[in-house]
């Protein structure tokens, strides 16, 4: 059986603990109609998927992270603050208020802005890295 490291568990937890606070926060200080475009869902999980490629850049390119660091941000934090379930929530509540072209522009720009981010983001990281 594997051994866990209390340090990478307390990294999860912590990390987890203050991307759900701030997706929360977010969610009820930004809130919008239930049929209207879910505007924090879609920055949240646009800039974690952000924080996600910029980290993948930096491991790409050898810059020494901890795995603290990275369970920390990535499972931790980026797990708890991005939402895709919320995402489906909020998609099924517009197919059920008959907003079909909403439903499908939310689900589609969602993933297309997702990909977008996380190819800045590495695009980013990797300039940056070489310029260090």
């Amino acid at each position: 059986m594997a051994q866990f490291d209390r340090r990478e568990i307390v990294a999860v937890f912590l990390g987890g603990a203050l991307g759900s606070l701030l997706r929360v926060w977010l969610g009820r200080r930004f809130s919008v109609g239930a049929a209207d475009w879910p505007w924090v869902t879609f920055a949240i999980n646009a800039s974690g998927s952000f924080v996600l490629g910029y980290m993948a850049a930096r491991v790409q390119a050898g810059v020494p992270e901890t795995v603290h660091r990275r369970l920390f941000l990535g499972t931790g934090f980026c797990g708890a603050y991005t939402t895709f379930s919320t995402m489906q929530i909020e998609i099924l509540g517009m197919i059920d208020d008959e907003r079909l072209g909403l439903a499908f522009a939310y689900a589609v720009s969602s993933v297309v802005t997702g990909y977008a981010a996380i190819a800045l983001a590495t695009t980013l990281g990797r300039r940056m890295r070489r310029t260090a």
